[in-house]
């Protein structure tokens, strides 16, 4: 097959999870109501958030960005697969594709940045009480989300300049439900050595150094609880970090599940599969996790819905005045 570069006539194809015309509709539904749970679930926690003063705390400031970027992350890889279900296509053009790599990196990594912030959030808190309001404070908190945006900012741009130079077969078929950047690499028809070294420098930048500082974060923070609490003061505590260990647990072992998945059978549709629980599944579940085991957020969420409730009311009285009162009655 004829080898092509990167023209803006060139174009992949993406093997999708089911060839199955019969499994496409269902397909369609199912993934376009998780995308929709899950953009209004973590819009709803931006929501209630914001408009809850009490709220205004390092711990909630960053889940209020992981829930933002969440947002993001899902709408980088549903949006484009749920078009080509509902058009029956499975083409990418090369350009899409090197801005879906470049964003689904660049979320990825804002996630494994921010659940490590927010291990760090606990940790002060709980190590260094005292100090916390005077560590935590805003311009800090600020800033190290700031950092985080510049770092995913830039490693994911150097991965879209080294894709620059790289040539790919016309029609060439990639193995996923979107564009992943080692799935890509793998398609190529050029050396991709050095892309592959900065895949696994990155990888150890964006992945292995928050994981590192997770675990040691909950090792100083037990650590810390058996020598200084009673049993119901240890208890309490962790009960505050029960939602981040949640959520670290489901994305980091939804993600080993897609690395030990790719790399035991072999199998492209075992991988995709394992795929859609970290790309899809997590970003969805990730407001119910903080709602369901939050005070704090449920009250926030039951505040705002009560306002929102109160709201269409007061709307509903206004276009109803002035209209005859049998006809009040029927609205």
């Amino acid at each position: 097959m004829e080898a092509a570069n990167h023209t803006g006539a060139s174009q992949f194809i993406l093997q999708g999870l089911s060839d199955d015309p019969e499994w496409q509709p269902v397909l369609s539904g199912l993934f376009l109501s998780v995308y929709l749970v899950t953009v209004l679930g973590n819009l709803l926690i931006i929501l209630a958030v914001s408009s809850d003063s009490h709220l205004h705390t390092p711990m909630y400031f960053f889940l209020s960005n992981l829930s933002f970027v969440d947002i993001c992350f899902v709408s980088t890889t549903v949006p484009k697969m749920l078009v080509n279900i509902q058009s029956q296509s499975k083409g990418i053009s090369y350009m899409e594709c090197l801005t879906q790599v470049y964003f689904f990196m660049l979320f990825a990594g804002m996630d494994d940045f921010l659940l490590t912030l927010m291990a760090y959030d606990r940790f002060v808190a709980i190590c260094h009480p005292l100090n916390y309001m005077v560590i935590m404070n805003p311009q800090h908190c600020s800033l190290l989300v700031l950092m985080s945006w510049l770092i995913v900012v830039w490693v994911s741009l150097l991965h879209i300049l080294l894709m620059k130079p790289l040539t790919f077969h016309v029609g060439t078929e990639i193995p996923h439900f979107f564009c992943e950047l080692a799935q890509v690499l793998r398609v190529a028809s050029s050396d991709t050595l050095i892309n592959n070294i900065i895949l696994l420098v990155a990888t150890a930048l964006l992945c292995v150094f928050p994981v590192t500082g997770i675990l040691f974060s909950y090792s100083q923070i037990i650590s810390s609880l058996m020598r200084k609490c009673s049993s119901s003061g240890r208890y309490k505590a962790f009960s505050t970090c029960g939602s981040h260990l949640c959520v670290v647990s489901l994305f980091y072992g939804t993600a080993l599940g897609v690395y030990l998945s790719s790399a035991v059978t072999h199998s492209s549709r075992t991988s995709m599969i394992a795929s859609v629980m970290y790309t899809v599944v997590t970003p969805m579940l990730n407001p119910f996790i903080y709602s369901l085991r939050n005070k704090d957020v449920k009250g926030a969420l039951g505040s705002l819905l009560r306002r929102a409730i109160t709201c269409l009311s007061w709307t509903v009285d206004l276009r109803t005045k002035g209209i005859p009162w049998p006809l009040r009655q029927a609205l």
